[in-house]
């Protein structure tokens, strides 16, 4: 019974070591974290639409509505907070200006 042990207690130190080896995740320009963490926020503040009918010669053929909502945005959630920290999770930087500073956040 105390062989068991001490084999548990010494494959330890290798699976942490094989743990520390696991590839870091890839950072990429904050510049580029910005941009693509701009959808993300975008997609926090208001639900998309979008609205389909089909006409053809024979008169009406059918339509659609589609709502599409964000786990961010039922939970209330700011897109401020959402943008800078995905910012930070892509590039490992702060993003270089607020939200309601970049190019294209009022325009949408």
């Amino acid at each position: 019974m105390a062989g068991r042990g001490a084999l548990g207690l010494s494959l330890a130190p290798a699976l942490l070591g094989l743990a520390a080896c696991a590839p870091a995740p890839v950072q990429i320009p904050v510049e580029q974290a910005e941009r693509v963490c701009m959808v993300q926020a975008l997609d926090a503040r208001a639900p998309r639409t979008e609205v389909g009918l089909g006409i053809g010669s024979h008169g009406y053929r059918g339509g659609f509505v589609r709502v599409d909502m964000s786990a961010d945005q039922i939970l209330g959630r700011d897109p401020s907070q959402i943008f800078s920290q995905c910012v930070l999770r892509r590039s490992g930087q702060m993003p270089t200006r607020p939200l309601y500073e970049q190019p294209g956040w009022g325009a949408n």
